[in-house]
């Protein structure tokens, strides 16, 4: 048990409530949490996780369900940052943030992995450098040793915290695992960008070239996330970026509500699963699909 005798006796109970700034304990964010960004992202990330789930339940699509799991982290994060900002020395709110606040993007990054691997099955192999299993084996394993790194580096870093030692291990696991992951972002983005170059040529409809679109926005938006957490990070924890909570409002909250709520307004959920035809632009034959998209996906899914 570390010595807490050195503390104001306010501060012993790691699940307090102290709300008044005590002089020469600086609160752990180095700043007070905005109650009011708290509330406006627990609502935002709370309609993500209705929306998503319904759709979840309903159509039972790995998408769905992976957006689902990512907003609910943000969301279980947000609430630590909420309760911070009434309790701003209670160690429990600030670790539960810190533990799910990193890690949250993984889930949303896996939803793009599978979506695209859906559009190669769809669109024809012949227009990917790569099929859509390799793409579901190579990059999920990527966002499952991502997580693993992130999370264990968290817990390490947050254990650290709260027993007043040194988290620079645990950060530097971190900044590891954000970084790892920024890397298979790079490689995914590229090889998507090749496979929409090389698909260019099909007369797709409307609806799907949204999703594609809304696809690239939420991708830019994690990608520039990770960016800012890894410099934020590399900072340390009492760096410039961490200092100042509209930094982390505006580059990270911020970004993942639109990275998840992107697919509130166009869903793959309920876009993907119909039958439709592609019209080649260079020949001008129609090439049909005889099988439904869904029974593609559930095939792919399972």
């Amino acid at each position: 048990m570390p010595d807490k005798s050195h503390l104001p006796e306010a501060l012993r109970n790691p699940n307090n409530c102290q709300q008044d700034l005590i002089p020469g304990f600086n609160y752990a964010y180095g700043y007070r949490p905005s109650l009011a960004a708290g509330i406006t992202f627990c609502i935002l990330f709370g309609i993500a996780v209705f929306g998503h789930g319904f759709q979840t339940i309903r159509l039972r699509r790995w998408t769905s369900g992976l957006l689902t799991i990512g907003a609910s982290t943000e969301l279980i994060g947000w609430a630590g940052r909420t309760w911070s900002s009434e309790c701003p020395y209670n160690q429990n709110a600030y670790l539960i943030q810190i533990t799910t606040l990193i890690i949250a993007p993984v889930f949303f990054t896996a939803a793009l992995y599978v979506l695209l691997g859906t559009f190669i099955s769809i669109l024809g192999q012949e227009y990917s450098l790569i099929s859509a299993r390799t793409y579901t084996i190579i990059f999920m394993t990527c966002d499952v040793v991502s997580l693993v790194v992130q999370a264990a580096g968290g817990a390490m870093a947050s254990s650290a915290a709260g027993q007043q030692k040194d988290t620079k291990l645990g950060t530097n696991i971190m900044v590891a695992g954000v970084i790892f992951q920024l890397v298979a972002m790079t490689a995914f983005a590229l090889l998507a960008l090749d496979f929409c170059r090389r698909s260019s040529k099909l007369d797709t409809p409307r609806e799907y070239n949204k999703i594609l679109v809304a696809s690239l926005i939420s991708l830019i938006a994690i990608y520039a996330r990770s960016i800012f957490r890894a410099i934020e990070l590399i900072e340390g924890w009492t760096g410039y970026l961490m200092m100042y909570e509209a930094y982390f409002i505006a580059l990270d909250g911020a970004l993942m509500a639109i990275a998840v709520g992107i697919f509130l307004l166009f869903d793959p959920a309920r876009t993907i699963p119909k039958v439709y035809r592609v019209v080649k632009r260079e020949s001008e034959e129609f090439s049909e699909f005889s099988a439904s998209v869904s029974e593609i996906v559930r095939s792919i899914e399972a």
